[in-house]
């Protein structure tokens, strides 16, 4: 007989609030990316970094290497690494893909972005 929190423990779980999360759409794409390089140890990093318009913006490219304090999440074989200091400002945020003829190209939304510039690159 197992308890409530027995099974609880033992189930798979979603990632936390504290990771990004990539979509379905948003990870294929970047697998076609990293099988286009001709590499299997790249992985997609994300961070923030201080510039742009509002005050902090967003960096996405592929990255081999890793950093103490690291988190690292995995989505369907794609590795999403954020490093410790961008993690916070990064709590909770989507990464998709948008294929569409007004928008293409990755899109974050951050719920902990209070205000974000126009054209979209950059939050505080």
């Amino acid at each position: 007989m197992t308890t409530p929190a027995q099974t609880e423990s033992t189930e798979a779980k979603a990632p936390t609030s504290t990771s990004v999360v990539l979509t379905d759409f948003a990870a294929q794409k970047v697998k076609a990316l990293i099988e286009q390089e001709g590499r299997d140890d790249l992985r997609l990093r994300v961070a923030v970094q201080p510039g742009g318009c509002s005050g902090l913006r967003y960096q996405l490219f592929f990255d081999e290497r890793s950093l103490d304090g690291d988190v690292v999440t995995d989505f369907g074989g794609v590795g999403v690494v954020v490093d410790r200091m961008s993690a916070p400002y990064l709590s909770g945020a989507t990464i998709d893909f948008a294929d569409r003829i007004d928008a293409q190209g990755f899109t974050i939304d951050n719920p902990n972005a209070g205000n974000s510039c126009a054209c979209g690159d950059s939050f505080n």
